[in-house]
């Protein structure tokens, strides 16, 4: 026989019972929820709803915010050293979900963003203004937030701050500029790290939204600072950095669901704002996007970590075991090659991961090898690689 679930109770004994059953305070039929006949248990309401297989479907809908660049929902983390454009980039991002305008010929989905700029507050109106007037926008869907935050302890605050303030019109993107302005704790602490991404995710799951968090790199400037979990929450990850012509390069490193190793060029335009109240000149900047190809010089500049060891140790094997292959249509000639599979075994020694795990380094290196392709750097046939 069926035990008795929630509606049961409800359709029995009503709803003021139901309460004090999910409540743990009731009593039926002079029964104590103790009583075999009334267990909670068999009153609770479900907290873990179960899909049969033949009701789980795909969805249609949009997967991405901007596509092949944020998810619609998820944690998206955009990373690059000082001073190298991120937040300006970022920024006009965001004014393109707000206004819901392609992307240098990607899609957009429209949505209201909520920006936490929390380095340079005032330096930031300036960019607004700068938006404004060279886009000529009148009014967007777009939310600055410039006030002191620790996330960890404040978002719940800020999630009932939202809500209460932008109505029913749930943000799409909430922007946090920057990690290191919005933890209280270190980066490097792995108990620190992972409560500031819980409280991300908290502002994810009560929006269904997308989160970007901006970011500084490492001393080495291969990767995000701080400890590695924040990586590893990431449904996407993007990297910044200037080139030799001054462009501002973002690679996608690493899509959850989705292409990786594409590359978006911008530059920067100088605005004047007029003067301020001594008479000194204001100004700040826009982005733009970079005329022309940006180039494999450039594009091998953005190589970082895994793809940046798995490129050096291609030319490495190359170097010392290289040789010209059978004659092909897909490999131009006279180009040195090198057997995929020793590759393979050059870049496992080369330490392509921290992580000693077969399967991490294979996963490591097919991504590598993958994104290397989509950045025209490296070209593979058969078992055969070489540098393009």
């Amino acid at each position: 026989m069926r035990p008795p679930d929630a509606n049961d109770v409800l359709r029995r004994h009503g709803p003021e019972t139901l309460r004090k059953v999910i409540d743990g305070a009731a009593t039926m039929n002079g029964a104590a929820l103790g009583d075999a006949r009334f267990r909670t248990d068999d009153y609770r309401l479900p907290r873990f709803k179960l899909v049969r297989f033949q009701a789980v479907l795909l969805g249609t809908s949009a997967a991405y915010l901007v596509k092949g660049i944020i998810p619609h929902t998820g944690l998206t983390v955009v990373w690059g050293p000082p001073k190298c454009g991120k937040s300006f980039w970022v920024f006009d991002l965001a004014m393109h979900v707000a206004l819901g305008i392609p992307y240098r010929g990607r899609r957009v989905q429209q949505g209201t963003v909520v920006y936490l700029a929390l380095e340079g507050g005032h330096g930031f109106r300036a960019r607004v203004e700068a938006y404004r007037r060279t886009h000529d926008i009148k009014d967007a869907p777009f939310y600055l937030v410039t006030d002191r935050t620790s996330l960890v302890q404040d978002h719940a605050g800020l999630i009932a701050d939202i809500r209460r303030q932008i109505g029913k019109t749930l943000p799409a993107m909430v922007v946090i500029d920057t990690l290191n302005r919005s933890l209280a704790g270190s980066e490097s602490k792995d108990e620190d790290m992972a409560a500031y991404i819980r409280a991300a995710d908290a502002i994810r799951e009560a929006f269904d939204c997308a989160v970007v968090i901006v970011h500084h790199c490492g001393v080495d400037g291969t990767r995000p600072r701080g400890h590695t979990s924040l990586t590893g929450a990431a449904d996407a990850q993007l990297a910044v950095s200037r080139d030799a012509a001054n462009n501002i390069a973002v690679t996608v490193e690493w899509m959850k669901d989705g292409p990786e190793g594409d590359i978006i060029a911008s530059r920067l335009v100088q605005v004047d704002l007029g003067t301020d109240a001594d008479g000194e000149p204001v100004n700040s900047l826009v982005i733009v996007p970079a005329e022309g190809d940006i180039g494999q010089a450039t594009q091998e500049r953005k190589v970082r970590g895994a793809q940046k060891i798995a490129l050096d140790l291609l030319r490495k094997a190359i170097d010392e075991a290289g040789s010209l292959p059978p004659a092909s249509n897909h490999i131009p000639p006279n180009t040195r090659t090198i057997l995929v599979e020793t590759w393979r075994t050059y870049a496992y020694q080369g330490t392509i991961t921290e992580s000693d795990k077969p399967d991490s380094r294979q996963k490591a290196f097919v991504r590598a090898v993958k994104q290397l392709q989509a950045a025209n750097l490296v070209g593979v046939w058969g078992e055969f690689a070489w540098i393009i």
